[in-house]
């Protein structure tokens, strides 16, 4: 009886030690961010800083880590069964220089980036915006990122490398500081947890002549996320964090890729695999019901509404066509939307998303 007591003491600790070893193993490979975590400003000496009742050009856009429109990747498709895992070296490099052109003949003064990869396997672990930097004016004095997915190594079996994806902000105006506002996140057993998404808002703090500042935001929301309450949780986070700025009297804006249809959006008019990502009441209504959008509902909703769409789906049942509008810009009441409009001329073959430009102009 001794004998079988040790035996089985023996495989306790054997699986309590793989058990610890698996999990330190797992946390080694993973990324653990605070839910409020500062992050690091690149400013160049003496920026600009902004002034009251200023003008500002904003340009939002998904850039689907520099990829280009040649690929469906494993992921594009509802069975995740796409033919491709990362675009050629040869492709990002023309996406890049692509990408920095738009920017230079828009010359907007704050630029949101999703989907910027560094130190990612596929995109052969460039820090993408560093390499951006590089191609634009010096006038770009300012930039700060927050990830929102990292790991050293994810052993799916179509990536087998690291990962490295953030939302990137970039100003000819002074970033004071820059904090990562950790969203709600999709449910998964333990181990899928860590290796998975972590989304996030990056709160950039612009200063005012005025002694006051301007709060630039920049978000990514899950996709996918259909048969679970993740994407009205990450609406309500933002909800309460707007509502926050707003009762301490600070302008703000938003803007990034909420991978949500507008309220009353037809889901019919959608391939018939992806109308199932979406639910038939727009958990973004929320945000419309209580706050300003840049491009108003109405004309996300009228006669021109294709006019506004910014997502052409890698799928090739979409056939290279935008069908639907999941990015927004969102501002505080003191601020005044003055021109929008989504550069959708010779933007599809860039990315999977348009960018959005908006001109803003914050209080007196």
């Amino acid at each position: 009886m001794k004998i079988f007591k040790k035996i089985l003491l023996g495989l306790i600790v054997l699986l309590v030690s793989a058990a610890l070893g698996l999990t330190i193993f797992v946390y080694s490979l993973t990324y653990h961010p605070s839910d409020l975590q500062e992050e690091k400003v690149s400013c160049k000496t003496n920026p600009p800083v902004l002034i009251p009742g200023q003008k500002l050009k904003v340009l939002n856009w998904n850039i689907q880590f520099m990829a280009g429109k040649k690929y469906i990747f494993f992921f594009d498709v509802p069975n995740g069964d796409g033919p491709h895992e990362r675009p050629e070296a040869s492709e990002i490099l023309t996406t890049l220089k692509e990408v920095a052109r738009v920017i230079k003949e828009e010359s907007p003064d704050i630029i949101l980036l999703q989907e910027m990869d560094e130190d990612a396997k596929r995109t052969d672990n460039q820090d993408q915006l560093v390499e951006l930097m590089k191609l634009l004016p010096e006038e770009y004095s300012c930039s700060a990122s927050a990830f929102y997915w990292r790991n050293k190594y994810l052993p799916h079996a179509r990536v087998k490398g690291s990962t490295g994806l953030k939302v990137s902000t970039i100003s000819k105006y002074k970033i004071e500081s820059a904090v990562r506002h950790a969203l709600p996140i999709i449910p998964a057993d333990p181990i899928t947890k860590q290796f998975g998404l972590k989304r996030a808002i990056l709160e950039a703090k612009m200063p005012i002549s005025n002694s006051k500042y301007l709060s630039a935001m920049n978000t990514h929301l899950d996709a996918f996320a259909h048969g679970y309450d993740t994407m009205q949780r990450q609406i309500d986070f933002l909800k309460n964090l707007f509502s926050k700025r707003n009762s301490e009297k600070v302008e703000w804006f938003i803007g990034g890729d909420f991978n949500l249809l507008p309220p009353n959006f037809d889901l019919s008019t959608l391939m018939k695999t992806h109308q199932e990502f979406y639910n038939p009441k727009s958990e973004i209504g929320v945000l419309f019901d209580s706050f300003k959008s840049s491009v108003p509902l109405e004309a996300m909703s009228g006669k021109d509404k294709a006019l506004y769409y910014t997502h052409i789906a890698n799928d090739p049942d979409a056939k290279g066509k935008a069908d639907r509008t999941i990015d927004y810009i969102f501002h505080s009441d003191g601020i005044q939307t003055k021109s929008y409009y989504v550069r959708q001329k010779d933007t599809s073959v860039i990315s999977d998303h348009l960018p959005l430009i908006v001109e803003i102009q914050i209080p007196e």
